[in-house]
């Protein structure tokens, strides 16, 4: 994986596949072209946000940003926020650094590689403003469930990362994974759903809707949005 520095993986499951996805040309292009502007080394240094971003604002961090286009909307409908997007499939990653030049946006940067390592090791506790996790691997098959990414260790992984009154927001499109994070994240020590039934919200403002989304809707699928403050 290039430009991924060189911290070694623990033996533990991952959460995610990594696929062997062809890049098109204009993906390719843009991840030679564009990473040095717009990518983040894994390399096991804690991250300066108000050096990278060469301002102080709130950080946010979406987890598996799949092609980025959520999070290139997000990032161009909020500019008083700084973004941080880490996805581990290179094509994600090569088209969403395109739509960064493209656009012009200087609050998105981008990191290739597993999220939970970033966390453990590069971002330093109680400083995001929020975390993003939207549609993540559902893994169908019972013997797969423990791949999900919303357990007990990873919940109170992000919690260390948030600042006080920070917000986890997950989405998903597989309802037995939308009750298994709810069940998950409702006994979870310091969170707080935000839902006032403490049950899934309506999909808010700041969570743009993907044309997988229109498609599913208009099929008659449900997406359910979960989110959760941090309380202490």
């Amino acid at each position: 994986m290039a430009h991924s520095g060189h911290i070694k993986h623990p033996r533990t499951i991952k959460s995610y596949v990594v696929r062997s996805g062809r890049m098109t040309p204009g993906q390719e292009k843009a991840y030679s072209d564009l990473w040095s502007l717009y990518g983040i080394a894994a390399d096991e240094q804690i991250l300066d946000f108000n050096q990278l971003f060469a301002r102080q604002a709130p950080v946010i961090l979406e987890i598996g940003f799949g092609m980025g286009d959520s999070l290139i909307e997000m990032a161009a409908r909020h500019p008083d926020n700084n973004y941080l997007g880490i996805e581990v499939h290179r094509p994600g990653v090569g088209r969403l650094l395109g739509n960064i030049n493209e656009r012009a946006l200087t609050n998105l940067r981008v990191m290739q590689f597993d999220a939970v390592e970033v966390l453990t090791k590069q971002i330093r506790d109680e400083t995001l403003t929020a975390v993003y996790l939207f549609f993540p691997d559902p893994w169908h098959k019972t013997r797969h469930h423990k791949r999900r990414i919303v357990q007990d260790d990873f919940i109170q992984l992000i919690r260390k990362k948030l600042l006080i009154h920070g917000q986890f927001h997950m989405a998903t499109d597989w309802e037995p994974y939308a009750v298994q994070m709810l069940e998950t994240m409702s006994q979870a020590p310091g969170f707080k759903n935000c839902a006032r039934d403490g049950q899934y919200i309506p999909r808010p403002e700041h969570r743009p809707i993907t044309k997988f989304e229109r498609r599913g809707e208009r099929l008659g699928h449900g997406v359910w949005d979960i989110l959760f403050e941090k309380t202490g």
